[in-house]
């Protein structure tokens, strides 16, 4: 029995999953409250069961609820002594594409959108994860069909195409080939960080 987190977008999700098969599950669209809802939502979620493994959503995403969604698996890896491996959230969304090839398009800062297109059987992305502007992704991502909370805005730089408003569901991962769920549990930021390390000074 897997548990599977999912925070990196506006949805607090938590599963129990077995192979393709869903125990039970919690998805709340929580906006920014992910560390006040998560760990009760796995509480109500897990009802004194414990899981053998730990899945968690890498981003990209929500900085804030990325940090909030590992640091929560690994205090539950270290309390259980459980293994824990991550998947990302691209990929997470391309199951809801039901087997058609598909481009995913999240929100990201600054005006950009994180894009990444999948194909199916198995599985598999097409092209590296980007952050791009929508006018730039426009010209790279040609999947007719776009899911993710940015699709609408990459449809539009576009012109053509269906947008599907979508967001990532922690139930979906059991869905997720092995090579998509095994990722070593860091961070998928997307783009390198805002903020700068400050140069060092000549002559020091």
């Amino acid at each position: 029995m897997i548990l599977v987190i999912e925070t990196a977008s506006a949805a607090c999700s938590a599963a129990l999953i077995e192979g393709e098969a869903l125990i039970d599950e919690r998805h709340e669209i929580v906006g920014r409250g992910h560390a006040e809802r998560l760990l009760l939502l796995i509480e109500e979620l897990l009802r004194g069961r414990r899981p053998d493994a730990i899945l968690v959503d890498l981003g990209p995403g929500s900085f804030t609820g990325v940090r909030v969604g590992l640091a929560a698996a690994q205090g539950l890896r270290i309390g259980w002594g459980v293994p824990l491996h991550g998947f990302s959230s691209a990929a997470l969304l391309a199951v809801q594409a039901g087997g058609r090839e598909a481009a995913i398009a999240i929100s990201g800062g600054h005006g950009q959108l994180f894009v990444q297109s999948f194909g199916h059987d198995p599985l598999a992305p097409r092209d590296p994860l980007r952050s791009l502007p929508p006018e730039e992704a426009a010209r790279v991502i040609r999947a007719p069909l776009v899911l993710g909370s940015g699709a609408a805005a990459l449809v539009a730089a576009r012109g053509d195409g269906e947008a599907v408003d979508a967001l990532p569901r922690a139930a979906d991962a059991r869905f997720l080939p092995e090579a998509l769920c095994s990722l070593p549990p860091r961070p998928i930021y997307g783009r390198a960080p805002d903020a700068k390390p400050p140069e060092a000074k000549q002559g020091r």
